[in-house]
């Protein structure tokens, strides 16, 4: 793969509480917030953008670290490089006080700026309410942007936050808990639907953490766990990310079977509601 010149995406940007942030986007219809994984709106990333838009969503992609379109993968720029974008990108984050990165039962400060861009979103494309998607550090944040009514689908795909480095840590989220009996109180008055997947082995993403989830969002919180040997043996790292870098886009492949899962629960919440 090669960079992406960002070719069909159209480019922005949104302000809120003192923070601008560069948008891309795509498509026409009901907003769904993508928000990537470390290193940023890669390629591959893109590219499942392209399938939220294709079946009648807006994918809206808020530029929260890297540089959209960089392809992480050392084959396009040589291992050092690649080295140099990766951990400049991780140390950035780090040391940012937008992103909880350790703290169990705390709402990242980004998180207030993303239901923004939701209610935003919501009200230039229309629709019943919106769609979010979390890759990785990300993931954790369409969690609690379901505290806003507006927020009708969120995906967790291999939330990674808070770091489990500890026991107690694996078995929670990076939510604090007046948000998160928010999301439980949704569940239960509105029939929210939470779905999150991970590869079973992928230690950031612990089984304690869905876990944790199943217990307190009951029936409302569906889990994707796939093993291993599920994942494209061709990925950068070791299976965790199931949407992107693991995908194997191929009828009958598991990780073909989550992406249709998320873009059904687009279609239904989204889409057939609209037209309801």
């Amino acid at each position: 793969m090669a960079d992406h010149d960002l070719t069909g995406f159209e480019r922005s940007t949104f302000a809120h509480g003192g923070t601008t942030r560069r948008i891309l986007s795509k498509g026409k219809g009901p907003a769904v917030i993508v928000m990537a994984e470390i290193p940023g709106i890669t390629p591959k990333v893109l590219e499942f953008a392209e399938r939220v838009a294709a079946i009648g969503c807006t994918a809206v992609l808020p530029v929260l670290f890297g540089e959209p379109g960089y392809d992480p993968d050392p084959k396009t720029h040589g291992w050092v490089r690649s080295a140099r974008y990766g951990a400049s990108t991780a140390l950035k984050v780090c040391v940012s006080r937008e992103f909880t990165l350790l703290a169990r039962g705390r709402t990242s400060p980004v998180v207030g700026w993303l239901r923004a861009l939701a209610a935003a979103e919501h009200k230039r494309c229309g629709g019943p309410g919106v769609g979010a998607v979390g890759m990785c550090l990300t993931g954790g944040f369409a969690l609690a942007m379901a505290t806003d009514d507006r927020l009708l689908a969120p995906v967790l795909s291999q939330p990674s936050l808070p770091l489990a480095v500890t026991g107690s840590r694996a078995c929670g989220i990076d939510i604090s808990a007046d948000d998160l009996a928010v999301v439980k109180d949704r569940c239960a008055r509105d029939g929210l639907r939470v779905l999150g997947m991970r590869f079973r082995g992928d230690r950031l993403v612990p089984g304690d953490r869905f876990a944790f989830l199943r217990k307190e969002l009951g029936e409302a919180f569906t889990a994707v766990e796939l093993d291993d040997a599920d994942a494209n043996p061709d990925g950068l790292i070791r299976p965790h990310s199931v949407l992107t870098e693991h995908l194997i886009d191929e009828p009958g492949q598991p990780t073909r079977a989550a992406l249709d899962q998320v873009l059904d629960l687009f279609r239904t919440r989204l889409l057939e509601a609209s037209r309801a």
